[in-house]
């Protein structure tokens, strides 16, 4: 079975309909966790991908990522400095820095990263788009592990409403995009 064919469903209240995001988490040994969140949308594998793509415009509509910049450029492979940053509980702040590496596959509509450098133990996943008759599913994955020190129950806590708020911006911002006028 595969790990995101096991999500369960969330109801999402969005632009007067009801929105449908799957999420799902395992929790591995050494605090490591595999994240996944799914949801289907109206909006085409394209005009996604566009939005996906947009490096350098992602902290704009990306909620909690305070920068993102490309770096590099090599074929389909993407080097990008990204700087997130989350309001916990009692008012603490926590903030991550990392540098990625994306493999773009267009065709699969598949979009890997692995970090190369940053705050983590362990930062990686992928993006993946797949059209299905009328809709496009949106799944996101994340496999990530803290470095010593972190509070892996708050992170995973606010990852499971981030990667859900994330997946939403990202319809909306294709929305924004392509459909309104």
């Amino acid at each position: 079975m595969n790990f995101a064919d096991s999500l369960p469903t969330l109801q999402r209240a969005t632009r007067g309909r009801q929105q449908t995001i799957e999420q799902t988490i395992e929790r591995l040994p050494q605090g490591v966790r595999r994240l996944a969140v799914q949801l289907r949308t109206d909006q085409t594998v394209d005009h996604l991908w566009q939005v996906l793509t947009d490096y350098e415009g992602l902290s704009k509509f990306i909620p909690n990522l305070s920068s993102s910049k490309l770096i590099e450029r090599a074929g389909n492979r993407v080097t990008l400095a990204q700087v997130g940053s989350q309001q916990l509980v009692l008012g603490l702040k926590f903030s991550a820095e990392v540098k990625l590496e994306l493999m773009e596959h267009r065709p699969e509509g598949l979009l890997q990263f692995r970090m190369l450098k940053g705050d983590f133990r362990r930062f990686e996943g992928a993006w993946r788009l797949q059209a299905v008759p009328d809709q496009t599913l949106v799944l996101y994955e994340l496999t990530v592990q803290g470095c010593l020190g972190m509070p892996i129950a708050l992170i995973e806590q606010r990852l499971r409403q981030d990667l859900n708020d994330n997946l939403l911006a990202v319809e909306q911002e294709t929305i924004r995009r392509f459909t309104e006028a």
